[in-house]
């Protein structure tokens, strides 16, 4: 079973599924490791990664690449941001096309302008309803896996209000979509309207307003939680002002480094090594 399909046997069960943030194959393989069930591929995280605020710097090269050495590392299935899909419909059944060369389970494609901007960020800007309907039309059409899974991403409610955005998720779902997600849900009250209000559709929340078991009682199929990378920013902050002020950081605040090798492989590549007989040749 490839992981497309696995995913869409979470998403039809009856739990949500909680795909924690992650940055790269390392941070995949912690989250596998501790048993969740899926991953989601953050574009704010790659991006910050390269040096870039999320405000559509990154190619989809770049972001199909670190995308494919996450899908590699891991089992279970991966969920990765992929921007507007990089251009008009054409542009979008590459990427479709792309990612899922790349081994990820699903993508969401979003409503913003090119180039676009976190859902959280002000100055966002949003196409056309009909123009965004013909992207989805354009990716379902590009698959070659039904099992994909295409989220429709709305960033309309900062744009727009919240009427447009119901009507476009209604709009998007209508199209294929196999998914909604309302981006950039600032408070609990709006959490909840989405819920209410798009009962019927399967929908994606982004965000930690609520512990995972209460956004599941709402109804909720995908949540994806980008506290994880930001806690990743606040150690390595407070580590390297450790360093910097004190000349060494604390050994009770960091792991071993062999607990992370064999997370990565190493007994394995051992056990290869000695299959293989691959010995290390001295230098003389």
């Amino acid at each position: 079973m490839n992981t497309s399909t696995k995913l869409r046997h979470l998403l039809n069960g009856d739990s949500m599924v909680v795909a924690p943030f992650i940055l790269n194959a390392l941070h995949a393989k912690i989250a596998e490791s501790l048993g969740f069930d899926a991953v989601y591929m953050t574009g704010s995280g790659t991006s910050a990664e390269k040096g870039f605020p999320d405000v559509g710097m990154l190619t989809m090269t770049e972001m199909v690449t670190n995308a494919k050495y996450i899908a590699n590392a891991v089992d279970i299935p991966v969920v990765c941001d992929a921007d507007t899909g990089y251009g008009n419909p054409l542009n979008v059944q590459r990427t479709v096309r792309e990612y899922e060369s790349a081994g990820v389970a699903g993508i969401h494609i979003e409503d913003q302008l090119f180039p676009k901007k976190c859902g959280f960020f002000q100055g966002k800007q949003v196409i056309p309803r009909d123009e965004m309907v013909q992207k989805i039309h354009a990716a379902l059409d590009a698959r070659t896996d039904d099992a994909f899974v295409i989220i429709a991403r709305c960033d309309a409610y900062a744009v727009n209000g919240w009427e447009d955005t119901v009507d476009r998720c209604q709009a998007y779902s209508q199209a294929g979509a196999d998914m909604v997600f309302v981006d950039g849900i600032n408070t609990v009250d709006d959490l909840i309207l989405y819920a209410s209000d798009l009962a019927g559709l399967p929908r994606m929340y982004n965000g930690d307003l609520l512990p995972t078991q209460e956004v599941a009682a709402l109804g909720y199929k995908l949540m994806i939680c980008g506290s994880t990378i930001w806690l990743v920013y606040k150690q390595l902050h407070d580590a390297f002002e450790e360093l910097k002020t004190t000349g060494r950081v604390d050994p009770r605040r960091y792991g071993e480094r062999m607990d992370v090798a064999n997370l990565l492989g190493l007994n394995h590549v051992y056990q290869l090594e000695e299959k293989y007989g691959v010995t290390q040749t001295p230098v003389v």
